[in-house]
């Protein structure tokens, strides 16, 4: 597979019409340095087969890399497809700019056809004025479906964001280098992408650039926002972050969520009736502290 500026991850099984949707979602963008990975768990309801098709061209000129085999889920799947992806680099990975890699659910679509172009020129900006190519987490904005609204994420990344408001991680655009050297830990079920994102900054002391765009439709309902999941979501995240802070910060930012009733606002956030006016107020704090 070419090098290419965006890798685009997409990890799918059984997904039917959602796996083309996200697809044409991606072909629609108007930046092209764009390559394509599908990993593929094995699915039986040939909406691989589809995609191969819809993508043979791409594939004939390297731009689309198909993996098809079984997985022990989607953390494991993600870190197949990122391997594979390593491996076509090869020592190209070392002797080029690095590229960025950035994964979307199937179901999931760019918010418009000028996401990447966009991205990708914040991104040269930043390489232009600061002469130099540190490994960064570049993220915006998504657009929740079930609530139709848009839900900003933190404009700065520091302890208290790191505990509780890391961007989604459809909003977010990793430097290839970040992903190589470190694979999502599976032994977290639910939140290996919050564990991965918090050992980047923490560890890789990678830089995360908050950009006011909006990056992508998050159509919800996944893996982690079953009942089950939610509750092993919420006990990873505390095994997880006692792993990057002290127990006293903790201890305190636990104290400021309950002053603040968290899971009340988590709450007003989620139900369709109310989260038009929470995102408002959210996004008005947010702006604020961007200035």
């Amino acid at each position: 597979m070419k090098k290419s500026f965006f890798t685009i991850i997409v990890v799918s099984y059984n997904a039917g019409e959602d796996l083309l949707k996200t697809l044409k979602s991606i072909k629609m963008q108007t930046f092209k340095d764009v390559s394509i990975v599908i990993k593929d768990g094995g699915s039986t309801d040939g909406s691989y087969e589809k995609a191969r098709d819809f993508l043979s061209d791409d594939e004939k000129c390297g731009r689309a890399l198909f993996i098809k085999g079984k997985d022990h889920g989607i953390y494991d799947a993600m870190n197949i497809a990122v391997s594979a992806v390593k491996e076509e680099a090869g020592n190209k990975a070392k002797d080029t700019e690095p590229g960025f890699i950035y994964f979307l659910n199937c179901g999931d679509i760019f918010s418009n056809s000028k996401v990447l172009q966009k991205v990708h020129s914040k991104i040269k900006l930043d390489e232009k004025n600061s002469g130099t190519i540190v490994p960064s987490i570049y993220y915006g904005d998504i657009y929740e479906m079930k609530t139709s609204q848009r839900v900003s994420s933190v404009p700065k990344i520091n302890d208290f964001a790191c505990y509780r408001n890391v961007p989604s991680h459809q909003a977010c655009f990793y430097d290839e280098r970040l992903m190589y050297r470190y694979a999502f830990d599976t032994v977290w079920k639910v939140r290996a992408d919050y564990e991965h994102f918090l050992r980047c900054i923490y560890v890789e002391k990678a830089l995360a650039i908050y950009m006011n765009l909006l990056i992508a439709d998050y159509e919800g309902g996944g893996f982690s926002e079953t009942r089950e999941n939610r509750k092993v979501s919420e006990t990873e995240r505390q095994q997880i972050i006692h792993l990057y802070l002290p127990k006293k910060q903790i201890q305190k930012f636990d104290l400021i969520r309950k002053l603040t009733l968290a899971p009340l606002r988590t709450k007003i956030a989620e139900n369709p009736k109310t989260a038009g006016a929470y995102n408002k107020v959210k996004s008005l704090v947010y702006k604020l502290k961007r200035h």
